[in-house]
């Protein structure tokens, strides 16, 4: 079922549960939406503790905020850098992909280019040919 199916469809049909996870936590840290969600989140954190007389959390200078940037990151990098190394493998198989097509048209062309000589030497003979009989004839 797999001969059918585009490289990247191959690709994409083999990934792991992991590899998915990693591409999908890659997608969701590198997108707008997270950038925003996030940055809603901490001023509201920091708005709420800057304001809340009574029960503030992670009072100024925020060190439970920091401590969770510090693990969000620790988790991210390497979750990112798999992704980034799925998009290496990716690159590879496409350039190898690449490869075998532009073989493949090379192999076609030079047929091709072989065939027209063939048709060229051809039609040149039977000019030849001609012209010979024709001389025979005068």
């Amino acid at each position: 079922m797999l001969e059918n199916k585009t490289w990247h469809e191959k690709h994409v049909a083999e990934r792991t549960p992991g590899q998915r996870i990693a591409d999908g936590v890659a997608n969701g840290m590198g997108s707008w939406s997270f950038i925003i969600i996030q940055t809603v989140l901490v001023l509201l954190w920091m708005v709420l503790n800057v304001i809340g007389w009574l029960n503030h959390w992670d009072p100024y200078p925020f060190i439970l905020l920091n401590l969770l940037f510090s693990t969000q990151a620790a988790y991210a990098a390497p979750i990112i850098m798999m992704s980034q190394n799925r998009q290496n493998q990716r690159d590879r198989v496409q350039a190898e992909e690449d490869f075998k097509t532009n073989v493949d048209a090379k192999k076609e062309i030079e047929q091709l280019q072989i065939a027209l000589a063939r048709i060229e030497n051809d039609k040149l003979s039977a000019i030849l040919t001609r012209l010979e009989a024709m001389d025979k004839r005068a």
